[in-house]
């Protein structure tokens, strides 16, 4: 696919900013309403509503969801492995701050690079990632060791969460060794919300209540903004920028999600930002953009991890 753009313009940098902010403000929402949704409810009644309007865009775009080919086993295992994610992160956000959570969520790209190393032959880490991979993991070990300033309460909320980013990038790799390759972000993106719902429904009963708990309406208003902002709108806008623009300038973006998550928890939810989280938050983004940072000889082709945005 010929690219519309070989480097990205202000109007993609500002549509991305955008994004970032959106994505952001995203754990706050899982926050806010997990104090009347029980957390795995909430997750699987956001996958649930966000796959029908996932399914009617498809079938307006004349997009085909449903057809047996080399991409339904491995589109089953992303919808598994999407499920178990998202019971794993909201059951962590449920139990840390939600500037913490989004931190350790997005230490996703450092796994992501390093099943790449193991495992994809043509993809080894340069000397710029693995010093991005290093700054990173210091980064998520001050993190840590910032929970221990309030007892270690927060320690299994917060290895939830990392098992959450584990389970975002072993979804990525799925996608990127498989037949999805070839498949549509649209069906992607479906498989992982139409097959999570059986996995995170019969989770469900071990973490918490099934019934609804006090849901006010800005309780109502945070999961909306999860099921039609962020998957709805973002998503679309996000597969748009990738048929323009190069994948790997877009992915170097991704930095800014933390930096926006961590200021909405501060300034929404009254999180405490202690230095040892702020040197954990300067990790992570600066981790971030050296693994995902284009080399210079790169070209503008190729999705890569692209195809696989922040949900």
């Amino acid at each position: 696919m010929r690219l519309a753009k070989d480097r990205l313009d202000v109007f993609a940098m500002l549509v991305l900013c955008v994004l970032c902010l959106a994505w952001g403000l995203n754990t706050v929402a899982i926050k806010v309403a997990n104090e009347g949704i029980p957390p795995v409810v909430q997750a699987t009644l956001r996958s649930f509503l966000a796959a029908v309007l996932v399914g009617l865009y498809a079938r307006w775009r004349g997009i085909p969801l449903f057809r047996r080919d080399a991409s339904t086993v491995p589109g089953i295992a992303c919808g598994v492995l999407f499920g178990l994610e998202f019971v794993a992160f909201y059951v962590g956000v449920d139990g840390t701050t939600a500037a913490r959570a989004i931190i350790f969520l997005y230490t996703m790209p450092f796994f992501v690079a390093l099943g790449a190393a193991i495992w994809l032959p043509n993809e080894r880490l340069r000397p710029v990632q693995v010093l991005g991979l290093v700054i990173a993991f210091i980064g998520m070990a001050f993190g840590l060791a910032d929970g221990f300033q309030f007892g270690g309460g927060t320690l299994g909320a917060d290895l939830a969460c990392v098992l959450g980013a584990v389970l975002w990038a072993a979804t990525t790799m799925v996608i990127r060794t498989t037949a999805l390759m070839r498949e549509s972000a649209e069906r992607i993106l479906f498989y992982q919300l139409a097959y999570s719902v059986p996995i995170m429904a019969l989770c469900a009963p071990l973490f918490g209540p099934l019934g609804l708990t006090e849901p006010t309406p800005l309780v109502w208003l945070a999961l909306a903004y999860q099921v039609v902002i962020v998957v709805a709108v973002t998503y679309l806008v996000w597969f748009w920028l990738i048929t323009r623009y190069p994948a790997s300038q877009l992915t170097s973006f991704t930095f800014l999600t933390p930096l926006f998550g961590v200021a909405f928890g501060a300034l929404l939810l009254g999180d405490p930002i202690s230095v040892l989280l702020a040197l954990s938050l300067l990790g992570v983004a600066l981790g971030i953009y050296l693994v995902n940072r284009p080399p210079k000889t790169a070209t503008a082709g190729g999705r890569g991890d692209a195809r696989q945005p922040s949900v």
